[in-house]
């Protein structure tokens, strides 16, 4: 049998010998590289700008509470019903505290209306206990004149009309600083005619109760011829609406209203009606 034959190539005369040329690729292989290359660099770039945007941006962290569970719960409850105890405490500290400083003001004022109180019945008992006295001096000295009055008629029974004057002229000066009031009779309140009725009582002159009664009594004097004792009226004769006393060097004395009491004023302020003489 026989072999079979191989075809014989010619080579070149060159052939045996190494080339220094890099082996040719060929296009799949570079298309290849190309595309690794590429891949390599966009890789490249997406981690840069995902960099980037990580510094840009602050990183926020998500903490996730914990479960309530039940314990925590009422520890929870527990712990606002104490926090609203306490403010409910410290509101009705606070209300009684207002209560205590309004208590201590309003005892304060008390205690001061109190004092003045106090003080104001303290200087009236001191004031009534100055008019007692007075009254009770004026009192005396009405009795001592009193006296000296009947000791001078028992002795001499025709006793002269200046003694009686001077008589009613020193129980008029007795009662300056009574009272006026109107319709009083004595003894440390009197109005103008009831005054002058006691004043002559003194000496045994019995006059009537009222000023127009009394303007009608004795003897007329014109007012430019009055004397001492005499009795001066305001108003007409018989009508007359005041009456008083002349006490000598262009003064009277009378009982003149609520307000003056009984007081010496000057007639040339007040100028009498007329004037009768009963002494």
């Amino acid at each position: 049998m026989k072999e079979p034959l191989v075809p014989v190539i010619p080579m070149s005369h060159t052939a045996h010998i190494r080339s220094h040329r890099k082996p040719r690729r060929s296009a799949t292989s570079s298309i290849a590289l190309r595309a690794g290359v590429a891949g390599g660099v966009l890789s490249m770039a997406a981690a840069g700008a995902s960099a980037s945007a990580s510094a840009a941006e602050p990183v926020t962290q998500t903490i996730e509470l914990p479960t309530l569970t039940a314990d925590l719960s009422a520890q929870v409850a527990q712990s606002a019903a104490a926090t609203q105890q306490a403010a409910a405490n410290y509101e009705l500290r606070a209300e009684r505290d207002a209560a205590a400083a309004k208590a201590a003001t309003e005892a304060k004022k008390d205690l001061a209306e109190a004092k003045k109180k106090a003080e104001a019945k303290k200087e009236a008992a001191e004031a009534a206990r100055k008019a007692a006295a007075e009254r009770a001096n004026r009192s005396t000295e009405r009795a001592t004149l009193s006296a000296s009055a009947s000791t001078s008629a028992s002795t001499s029974v025709s006793a002269p009309a200046s003694g009686s004057v001077a008589t009613v002229i020193a129980f008029l000066k007795a009662q300056v600083g009574d009272a006026y009031v109107m319709g009083a009779t004595g003894p440390n309140a009197w109005d103008c005619s009831s005054l002058v009725q006691a004043a002559y009582k003194q000496v045994g002159v019995d006059l009537p109760r009222v000023s127009q009664d009394q303007s009608m009594a004795g003897t007329d004097v014109p007012l430019s011829s009055v004397q001492v004792g005499d009795i001066l009226y305001w108003g007409g004769k018989g009508s007359a609406y005041h009456v008083g006393v002349y006490i000598g060097n262009g003064q009277y004395l009378d009982a003149a209203n609520p307000s003056k009491g009984v007081v010496i004023q000057d007639l040339s302020g007040y100028p009498a009606s007329g004037a009768v003489r009963v002494l």
